[in-house]
């Protein structure tokens, strides 16, 4: 017959623990609260937690270990497998014999003791401790193991970092290190991003984009108009990435539904520089793009514009006029607004009165009153532009002509003696005739308010460091720039064959190939009779315009650029073909 297990009060009470009237009371409120006796007692700070467990080995007729004394093996899972100790919460001691000794937190789980039997097809030996004494232990145990293991892991990951950066590869090298860290451990995500930054600013790159693909995230930075893939960042990494760069830019962290814009401002090379951020939503996680405003982007005088001799006498001489419409036409990215800036600041003198309208302001200029469009507010183009003829300016400059509201109210500033300079959304300059007409502004006012209209493009030039002959240009290019076999062969063409200087690519820096007309009278009466582009484009070139195509051929001619580059940006239908 099995011996009868005491009952656990009566452990307590006849060892002299607890009273018969508190025990009495405990056993009826342990049963009516639906808790064990001992948990209770615990509770009740009747018994402590060392008396409760002491208590219970006797009553199963158990050894009782004292954790915080006992000599416990340093590495548990050396002696059974850690998913047994963590799952079961137990801690092996020693095995000896075909024995395993045992320290368990609670002896009536049978179901616990016969799963590690039969997985380890042993004799179990088991020792009571507290369950919390336990679980501590094995966390302790199994940092110690980890934090052994993963300065081996860093010290080999530190090393690697280090030829990386040797060999000239620190982004990868940072990378490396950030992907190692702990999600705990914002220092290297930091340095990755700084990094990222620097690299962008001294690649002279205009944009960064952080693209997140479906197995990784792609780092491209945009230097002279073209896009360059630099770096590729593990997946794992892109959450932390992100975070970072709306942290540094005010964005709101917990948004990953719309999209979003910031600002980041950071001192590198000694000079305050200036990051416009945007964030969009996409796939597979949000886009990251920032637009790097240099100071010396726009600080670079009409004369580095790249204008020919005559074209520049042109300029300087509409821009100093009295009242009249200036417009700059091209793609976005063409560096319109960088004219622009150039010619206010060739104006900008204590006795003019310059103000700007912009979306957004993106560099700030002394002497100039900025205002930057605020459509959330209803602080619109239109709106700014009706105001700022009530403060008296001398010249404005409107960013864009949008519509046909800010159009209308630009040719009346035109008309009621101001200059005023803008941008327009045009192939070509006397496209910008026809495009006013379509928004809806009458002929008659586009005639007598539009000084002069000009396109342009932004052609690479040539690196200076690995500029060499290019004795055999590709002839489809030269076709489509209308250069005859027999005028390739009187001309010498260069090409650049890609240096540590220009990043392989053959180009550094980019100039301005330009298409500028001034209204005769001849094209004025063609905008008030609405004639079509083509009808305009004929007596322009009849009256000395030399298309963006022509001026950029010269400057192949020059050995600038190359005939490539100029196919590129004035003959993308027939490029397309190819």
């Amino acid at each position: 017959m099995a011996k009868q297990r005491r009952h656990l009060g009566e452990i307590l009470y006849k060892a002299g623990i607890v009273q018969k009237e508190p025990l009495i009371k405990a056993i009826k409120a342990a049963k009516t609260n639906g808790k064990r006796l001992g948990e209770y007692l615990v509770s009740q700070k009747l018994i402590t937690t060392e008396t409760l467990y002491k208590a219970i080995a006797k009553q199963f007729e158990m050894k009782y270990v004292d954790l915080d004394r006992a000599p416990l093996p340093a590495n548990p899972a050396s002696i059974i497998p850690e998913d047994l100790i963590k799952r079961h919460n137990v801690l092996p001691l020693s095995m000896s014999n075909g024995k395993l000794k045992l320290v368990i937190g609670d002896p009536m789980d049978l179901e616990m003791l016969d799963s590690i039997r039969f997985r380890l097809n042993t004799e179990l030996e088991c020792y009571l401790a507290d369950p919390e004494k336990i679980r501590r232990h094995i966390d302790d145990s199994v940092q110690e193991e980890k934090k052994t293991e993963d300065d081996r892991l860093r010290h080999s990951i530190d090393a690697t970092a280090a030829e990386l950066a040797e060999a000239g590869h620190e982004l990868q090298a940072a990378t490396l290190q950030a992907q190692a860290a702990g999600a705990d451990d914002e220092g290297p995500i930091i340095r990755l991003v700084n990094l990222i930054i620097d690299n962008a600013y001294f690649m002279r790159a205009s944009d960064i984009h952080i693209e997140p693909m479906a197995d990784r995230v792609r780092v491209r930075y945009r230097v002279d108009g073209v896009c360059l893939e630099k770096d590729n960042i593990p997946k794992n990494m892109q959450a932390p990435l992100v975070t970072r760069f709306k942290i540094l830019s005010g964005m709101d962290i917990a948004e990953k539904r719309l999209p979003q814009d910031g600002r980041i401002k950071r001192e590198i090379g000694g000079e305050d520089i200036d990051f416009r951020v945007s964030s969009l939503p996409g796939t597979h996680g949000p886009s990251i793009v920032l637009r790097i405003l240099r100071p010396d982007a726009v600080n670079i005088g009409i004369e580095a514009l790249g204008f020919g001799k005559d074209d520049y006498e042109r300029f300087q001489k509409i821009i100093k006029r009295p009242n009249g419409i200036f417009l700059v036409t091209g793609p976005t990215g063409s560096g319109k607004t960088t004219t622009l800036y150039a010619a206010l600041q060739e104006l900008n003198r204590p006795d003019k009165k310059i103000i700007t309208a912009e979306d957004p302001v993106e560099y700030n200029f002394p002497g100039m009153n900025q205002c930057q469009v605020r459509d959330e507010i209803g602080l619109t183009f239109d709106k700014i532009l009706r105001a700022m003829l009530r403060q008296a300016p001398n010249i404005i400059l409107i960013g864009e002509i949008r519509d046909g509201i800010v159009a209308d109210i630009a040719i009346q500033a035109a008309l009621t003696g101001h200059l005023v300079f803008s941008t327009l959304h045009t192939n070509d300059a006397v496209s910008a005739i026809t495009r006013l007409i379509d928004m809806g502004v009458k002929p008659f006012l586009v005639a007598s308010s539009i000084q002069a209209i000009m396109a342009q493009r932004l052609a690479r030039l040539i690196c200076k460091k690995c500029k060499a002959p290019d004795p055999n240009p590709d002839p489809h290019h030269l076709r489509l720039l209308g250069i005859s076999p027999e005028e390739a062969e009187k001309r010498q063409f260069f090409k650049g064959k890609g240096c540590s200087t220009c990043q392989g690519t053959g180009y550094k820096g980019r100039i301005g190939i330009f298409e500028m007309v001034e209204l005769t009278t001849e094209l004025r009466e063609l905008a008030f009779k609405r004639a079509n582009t083509t009808e305009l484009k004929k007596t322009a070139i009849a009256g000395g315009m030399k298309m963006l195509l022509h001026d950029g051929i010269e400057k192949i001619y020059r050995g600038m650029t190359t005939p490539e580059e100029v196919a590129g940006i004035t003959q993308a239908e027939g490029l397309a073909d190819t």
